[in-house]
């Protein structure tokens, strides 16, 4: 109930207007990087949608940070979650989930910005702004990186992904996550703000999942899990993001990342 608790906010409206095992740890494991070289990786959550003129612009910046990954230090690790109150201005959003939209809301208490609205970034559960601001995402990761961060080590073993949390610093009440997020997804919008336009997307949320409660004096956490997947999601296109957030103040503990398809996470 807790979790749920947390979920059930009421609803807001807002417009486009502002506009072990073989483990992988991060990118610069399946890179191998050697330990010593790791990078910290950031969480980068774009609340996007397809009927909102605003969002490509930071849809381009989202994939930017994603294969690039620009910022000195920083593993940036993105995550968009299209919303589905644009849903009703003529083109329905087959990415948005009403799920999405609550997470946002959740933030909103936090950031008090007084509405939610697309496109919106959100770096780290700590810093929001609107999402094609290149500078601002860039000034946010880089704070970000000066914070202390939990290890998160995943792998995927017989269409299961086992995760292994630990050293994670001080903290209030937390929750463990778990998404997957599919890359390289596109749509043809026939009506709407974006209309005639062909509208391409990284890191969309097809699944996202408060797996456990993490109380104040726990700094570990493992769980094994079957992976579900979609009949419509392309596997090799899937990345699994674990990531554990405090309930109250919404800040990032840690996070990562790892591939669903076996091959790619050999290479």
């Amino acid at each position: 109930m807790g979790i749920l608790k947390i979920l059930a906010i009421t609803f807001m409206f807002s417009a486009c207007s502002a506009q072990p095992i073989e483990s992988h740890h991060a990118t610069a494991q399946q890179k191998n990087i050697p330990a010593a070289a790791e990078k910290k990786p950031v969480l980068v959550e774009l609340f996007t949608a397809e009927g909102c003129s605003s969002c490509p612009p930071a849809e381009m910046v989202l994939a930017k940070l994603q294969r690039e990954q620009p910022i000195e230090n920083a593993e940036l690790i993105t995550l968009a979650l299209h919303v589905d109150y644009w849903d009703e201005f003529g083109w329905r959003d087959k990415f948005a989930s009403p799920l999405n939209t609550q997470r946002q809301r959740f933030y909103d208490q936090k950031f008090r910005t007084g509405k939610i609205y697309t496109p919106q970034m959100v770096v780290d559960g700590d810093a929001e702004f609107v999402g094609s601001n290149f500078e601002k995402a860039e000034k946010a990761i880089s704070k970000a990186i000066k914070l202390d961060k939990a290890d998160v080590n995943l792998s995927i073993v017989d269409d299961k992904i086992r995760i292994l949390v630990s050293k994670v610093p001080k903290h209030e009440t937390s929750t463990v996550y778990l998404a997957l997020a599919e890359d390289e997804l596109s749509s043809n919008i026939q009506r709407g703000e974006n209309a005639g336009k062909n509208l391409t997307h990284v890191s969309v949320v097809r699944r996202l999942k408060a797996l456990s409660r993490l109380e104040e004096l726990q700094d570990k956490f493992q769980i094994e899990l079957p992976i579900q997947i979609g009949k419509d999601w392309n596997r090799d296109k899937l990345n699994a993001v674990v990531f554990i957030q405090e309930n109250k103040s919404r800040r990032v503990l840690g996070v990562a990342r790892v591939q669903l398809n076996p091959e790619n996470n050999s290479n």
